[in-house]
């Protein structure tokens, strides 16, 4: 029906029917040919001055074509005069977001989606304005809704009603029900895959992801959820090509930007992360988020003035941001005055905080009481904080123990024997093992100081290696690791060797012969880790049990480390080390060279010729002057190792010992064997 009823009177039924077939050709020359649209559009509104439809269209080609303040005033009375039409509503909100309205913007992308909750452009137009005006929250729920708004198909639109409403298990099952009689259906995988992925089930999700994306390779947010899976596991390699390929057809995408950023974080490309951020930032610069990984990054290459300014414009978008705050902490400036423990106290009463928010900011607050002297009150926020996340990350001991107890019924020297000629031969690799906070960082240091050796990061690839074998055997009724090296062939080692130094390719940056691979978690691989490279180094990093337990105890890792948020899991972890590394001493003795932190704070110089030899590396001064390396550093310990070392905290956990009595009990005899 026409909009104006006195003009559509005196219409003959064939001339209704031309103008709706014209405005139906327009509508359809809109997205590829705006002018064109407009010039047709025009000419239905010549015959009808007042049709809402033609209006609507001659708004949009204009904004379209770049004339968004004149496009305004066309839609603004269209849209009062029709306040429940959600396209026009919709489109007048993209004309005064352009315009710089961003108020009135939004209350219209509002009225769109209420008008027509299924309307997933309009999500979209107000999660992007929501993102632009720093409402993180706001963004991430429009962001959602358009998600769920794009589910067409009947039968899925109930298990994207339960992800939006964050019913998982009905999500899940619903998704799983339709999957059994449409296995190849993309939609329903990528919705499956999200279930996985807001669970933080990330193996699953990549495997969900993966089959999606075998089955729609074309569908770009199929294919950008894949690449989040792969990067929530740290699989830089298989997840940077992906992204790539998503920025060559659309290079502005801000989600695009920012994991392509952290996945280039990864391998440790910090020039143009810093430079990525930097270029989201001047477009964004309300977003906290941002902001907050800038400083990350800034911290990462020693810019201590420029990341500790950035932390701080995030905590003034953000006061609530626990993260900033505890990035804050870990600049190790002691930069907390009064008023920021009043601000840190008074956001932990807001009401509704999130609970991350809450643990980084008890974590912060620690750091403040400490600093300041009082460890009682530190001590509490640390277990606080600790409590939070241990809620969250549930960790299984036991599970530990008898893994450790596996190894060491496996390996065995004829074990080994039977496998000596196995694996990749190359010496590139430099492992070092060990728990957290145990002074690895240092070590990592001093060998990247030397001019054949580059230092890396924390790699996962030796992990995603074990987890995939894990997984193998367990597929083919197996008993996972350890246990699947006793049956696996004997030419499998020699690839599961190149597999490692082909995944960490990508780290190595330099044309140094050999790097360093310093995941801390490695030693529960070392079976396979020796198997596979067997002529790679290995050197264990430790430190005094009470001392190393309780700095990963106070300290908030990003992931990884689940067992340093109770006490007592913490001395049964480190108890396990100690015990699992003893028993590879003595089935492949001088196979690992231990570094005691307590000795190289004595005798470093010593103590350094002793691990160059190891490394079969002659020495160099510059071992000795590591604080002056200028190379990124990504762990909590990165501003200790660019400074001397100091032997004050050798013994800082005994102002803690009134404590500490749990962890006490838990190390059981590794307190006194640790040394061995």
């Amino acid at each position: 029906m026409l909009g104006d009823a006195q003009t559509g009177a005196l219409m003959s039924t064939a001339q209704i029917a031309a103008i709706q077939k014209a405005i139906d050709r327009a509508a359809a020359l809109l997205g590829a040919d705006p002018a064109r649209a407009e010039a047709e559009i025009r000419a239905v509104l010549a015959a009808a001055p007042k049709d809402p439809r033609a209006l609507l269209i001659l708004g949009s080609a204009r904004r379209r074509q770049g004339f968004a303040g004149e496009a305004k005033a066309l839609l603004e009375p269209l849209a009062r005069a029709f306040p429940k039409a959600a396209l026009t509503q919709y489109e007048l909100g993209l004309c005064q977001a352009a315009t710089g309205d961003a108020t009135a913007a939004a209350a219209s992308l509002r009225a769109a989606t209420a008008a027509n909750p299924d309307l997933a452009d309009a999500w979209k137009a107000l999660g992007d304005l929501l993102f632009a005006e720093g409402d993180v929250a706001g963004a991430q729920d429009a962001f959602a809704q358009q998600a769920r708004a794009s589910v067409t198909d009947p039968k899925l639109k109930p298990a994207a009603l339960a992800l939006y409403r964050r019913d998982y298990a009905s999500a899940e099952a619903l998704l799983r029900q339709h999957l059994a009689s449409s296995p190849e259906t993309g939609p329903a995988l990528r919705l499956l895959g999200e279930v996985y992925l807001r669970q933080e089930r990330f193996d699953d999700a990549e495997t969900v992801f993966a089959r999606a994306v075998q089955v729609e390779p074309d569908h770009a947010g199929g294919r950008f959820s894949y690449a989040s899976a792969l990067f929530r596991q740290q699989n830089a390699a298989l997840a940077l090509p992906i992204v790539e390929d998503l920025l060559s057809k659309r290079p502005d995408e801000a989600a695009y930007l920012n994991l392509y950023a952290a996945l280039l974080s990864l391998v440790g490309d910090d020039d143009r992360v810093i430079a990525i951020y930097e270029g989201l930032l001047q477009r964004y610069p309300k977003q906290a988020p941002i902001w907050l990984n800038h400083a990350h990054a800034l911290k990462t290459v020693g810019r201590q003035a420029d990341a500790l300014a950035a932390y701080r414009r995030c905590i003034a978008l953000a006061p609530q941001s626990g993260d900033a705050w505890w990035g804050l902490a870990n600049l190790k400036l002691a930069v907390f005055d009064a008023s920021d423990i009043a601000a840190m106290t008074a956001q932990l009463a807001r009401p509704g905080l999130a609970i991350e928010d809450k643990l980084n900011l008890h974590f912060a607050l620690g750091k403040a009481a400490e600093d300041a002297g009082d460890d009682d009150r530190a001590f509490e926020n640390y277990a606080q904080g600790a409590a939070l996340r241990r809620a969250q990350r549930p960790y299984d001991a036991d599970s530990v123990t008898q893994d450790r107890r596996r190894a060491e019924a496996l390996f065995t020297p004829s074990f080994f024997a039977e496998r000596c000629d196995v694996g990749d031969a190359s010496p590139d690799p430099i492992f070092i093992v060990g728990l957290p906070r145990s002074g690895s960082t240092l070590i990592e240091q001093i060998l990247a100081s030397h001019s054949k050796v580059q230092g890396t990061m924390e790699l996962p690839t030796l992990g995603l290696i074990a987890q995939a074998l894990d997984r193998e055997s367990r597929a083919h009724g197996g008993a996972g690791l350890p246990d699947a090296l006793k049956s696996l062939p004997h030419d499998r080692f020699a690839e599961l060797g190149v597999a490692y130094l082909e995944g960490a390719w990508i780290y190595r940056r330099g044309s140094e012969p050999l790097f360093i691979d310093k995941m801390p978690n490695n030693f529960r691989h070392i079976g396979l880790l020796h198997l596979i490279l067997p002529q790679a180094k290995i050197i264990d990093a430790r430190r005094h049990p009470m001392a190393s337990c309780f700095s990963a105890f106070k300290q908030h890792f990003a992931q990884g480390q689940g067992f340093s948020y109770d006490l007592t899991d913490l001395g049964r972890y480190y108890a396990d080390y100690v015990a699992l590394m003893a028993h590879i001493d003595q089935v492949l003795p001088g196979r690992v060279h231990r570094v005691i932190y307590e000795d190289l704070v004595e005798t470093v110089e010593a103590e350094v010729r002793r691990l160059l030899d190891y490394c079969g590396l002659n020495f160099e001064p510059a071992c000795l002057k590591f604080y002056e390396n200028t190379r990124a550093v990504r762990t909590v310990s990165s501003e200790q190792v660019r400074r001397p070392i100091y032997r004050e905290g050798l013994d800082h956990w005994k102002r803690f010992e009134a404590h500490l009595g749990p962890l006490k009990d838990s190390l059981g005899p590794a307190l006194r064997t640790w040394r061995d």
